[in-house]
């Protein structure tokens, strides 16, 4: 069931938006209940994803995919998806109204890319609203409800987007094998390489600006993020338009895209939009 679950996406989010809670102030209680409300969505995107794709993943024979190799039963994954967004909603009311609807926008999103988005040319939409909802999760979870800056909410998005294509990239063939045509599918495996680095990239630069204009102070640490997330990006793309697929080229994307949180958590109060 944890491998049903998607343990590594669903860990990833929640550490982020943890951190981001932290430097943006929220108190500490209130922090816990984020985190929570946070995981219990991620693993119900994560679990819903496992049950739906469940024909698919057999009809490939993903040995990583527990449905697939039978030791998990698709019915206990789905009871466990519609389980956890069940728990998510009341933790996040225990964080306020206006949190509340947008962390429950944030699964639906996920869970309109795996029920059907991820089909369409419109699968980069659901990443673009999960996680530029993000930033908006954590400053409404504040005691005192305040709207994030736009730059973070565009940060977010940013890193969503690359992330549809860093996320789909491993998959392609086996998704061709089953009419599974999004974005990245459309555009093949070369564009969507470049898309997810420039989505980075830009990433690094709207933080980067918006740091500077929001904290004096931290213009220094932003320049910093900023020259080491576009030379990653420029690497990645030189390096997926010159070669062959690689494993390095996944890990740059990773790097690329931890610079970008690493920006928006030193960024901490500056998010929160005066």
């Amino acid at each position: 069931m944890i491998r049903a679950s998607h343990p590594g996406p669903a860990a990833a989010v929640t550490l982020v938006t943890v951190v981001l809670a932290i430097g943006t102030g929220v108190e500490p209680m209130r922090v816990v209940l984020v985190g929570a409300a946070m995981l219990a969505g991620q693993l119900s995107i994560g679990w819903s994803n496992d049950w739906i794709d469940a024909d698919r993943d057999t009809a490939v024979a993903r040995s990583d995919k527990p449905i697939a190799s039978g030791l998990v039963t698709r019915s206990a994954v789905r009871a466990a998806a519609i389980a956890a967004a069940a728990i998510a909603i009341p933790l996040s009311l225990l964080l306020g109204p206006l949190a509340a609807v947008v962390n429950i926008v944030g699964i639906a999103s996920g869970w309109s890319y795996n029920a059907w988005l991820k089909r369409t040319l419109a699968s980069g939409v659901p990443y673009l609203v999960t996680f530029g909802t993000l930033p908006l999760f954590v400053t409404l979870s504040l005691s005192e409800p305040r709207p994030s800056t736009w730059w973070a909410i565009a940060v977010g998005a940013l890193l969503g987007f690359g992330a549809h294509f860093a996320n789909v990239l491993p998959d392609l063939a086996d998704d061709a094998r089953t009419g599974v045509r999004g974005l990245p599918h459309a555009l093949g495996r070369g564009a969507s390489s470049v898309i997810a680095f420039a989505s980075l990239a830009l990433a690094s630069i709207v933080a980067c600006l918006g740091i500077a204009a929001a904290s004096p102070a931290l213009v220094v640490v932003a320049v910093i993020g900023l020259v080491a997330g576009v030379a990653l990006a420029v690497a990645g793309i030189m390096l997926a338009l010159t070669r062959p697929p690689t494993r390095l080229l996944f890990q740059l994307i990773i790097a690329s895209a931890v610079v970008d949180v690493i920006l928006l958590a030193v960024a901490g109060p500056a998010i929160v939009a005066r």
